[in-house]
């Protein structure tokens, strides 16, 4: 092999179709960083897919836990787990090796699928808010206001509104108006990444983040007040079932904090990915791959977090895993009727 073949195979080697002179480069990365990368995904993948496919499992399985709560929290996890199993393998792919393998077309599903259900859970994260509001604030005319019929309305709604508009934005291209020449400038074979022209990149950020997001924040706030209102009076409250009220404060405060996490991971995963995609085309992308796609990761992790807040923090969920795990995983036998309210 003489001296230019050699340069021209190491070139080919570096690029993620060696045989076509339009190929993207690879991502040149150290062999100990790639496998880091590597494990820490498919960990955020492994705790994704079956931890929201435990709290579904126990929300069918178990009766005292079929409430239209938990229906919306079933809904959120059906979409937390399909987008830890269709979509976060291919992005881990993507992300490590700086290269897509599976073409055009599967990556404008792959986008759609990504799209639709990260502002599906969004959207049941609104929707657990407002169910929460009127149980709190509300409770009276909570249970005619929220019933499973109602429950399964509005969760249809949050499934079909996103995958319209994800799929139709994609496969329309309407976000990528005025940026073709932009686009056919740095387009290679082996890449896939969604952009977003000044327009869509407000109305996506503003119709599937910050107006849910503050939508969240407002109840969440009027909640933590009547929540800390409640323990401030059942504390006072000095009668025969003064042992009572102060458990039924104690039970209000806690779910008040864990109301607090919620927003907390919330806006720490979603924030900077919404920022940048609504800030980025004003300043011409200048955002490196490399970290829009750990912005990408952290919006993943809010769907990796919430099995662990919504089900994890309640000790209803924990009863029931642990009965899930000894029967399914240790062999042995336990009755649904065995969790305690």
């Amino acid at each position: 092999m003489t001296s230019n073949e050699t340069d021209l195979y190491s070139e080919n080697v570096l690029l993620c179709y060696p045989l076509r002179l339009d190929s993207c480069p690879r991502a040149q990365r150290l062999t100990v960083l790639k496998v880091a990368m590597y494990v820490l995904m498919v960990l955020m993948i492994l705790i994704t897919v079956f931890g929201n496919l435990l709290i579904i499992i126990s929300i069918s399985h178990f009766k005292h836990l079929q409430s239209p709560t938990h229906m919306i929290v079933q809904s959120l996890a059906a979409c937390d787990c399909l987008l830890g199993s269709l979509v976060m393998p291919y992005s881990m792919v993507r992300s490590v090796e700086g290269c897509w393998y599976l073409g055009d077309v599967v990556c404008k599903v792959h986008s759609s699928l990504d799209m639709t259900f990260s502002i599906s859970s969004l959207i049941h994260l609104s929707l657990i808010s407002v169910d929460r509001y009127w149980a709190i604030c509300d409770p009276l005319r909570y249970k005619m206001r929220v019933t499973n019929n109602t429950v399964t309305v509005f969760t249809t709604f949050a499934w079909l509104f996103s995958f319209l508009y994800s799929f139709s934005v994609v496969f329309s291209g309407v976000n990528t108006i005025g940026l073709e020449s932009f686009i056919m400038q740095i387009y290679c074979v082996g890449s896939c990444v969604l952009f977003f022209n000044k327009q869509w990149g407000l109305i996506c950020s503003l119709l599937t983040f910050f107006l849910p997001g503050t939508i969240m924040s407002s109840l969440y706030m009027k909640i933590f007040h009547v929540a800390r209102k409640h323990v401030k009076v059942m504390s006072e409250r000095v009668t025969a079932g003064g042992m009572k009220s102060q458990s039924s404060a104690q039970r209000e405060g806690k779910a008040a904090k864990t109301l607090a996490i919620v927003m907390g991971v919330f806006y720490l995963c979603w924030l900077p990915f919404f920022t940048a995609t609504a800030v980025d085309p004003f300043l011409n992308f200048v955002t490196p791959v490399d970290v829009f796609d750990a912005l990408v990761w952290f919006g993943y992790f809010n769907s990796t977090c919430n099995p662990l807040i919504y089900g994890f923090f309640y000790p209803r969920f924990q009863k029931a895993f642990k009965v899930l795990i000894y029967t399914y995983i240790c062999g042995f036998s336990h009755s649904n009727t065995l969790i305690p309210e």
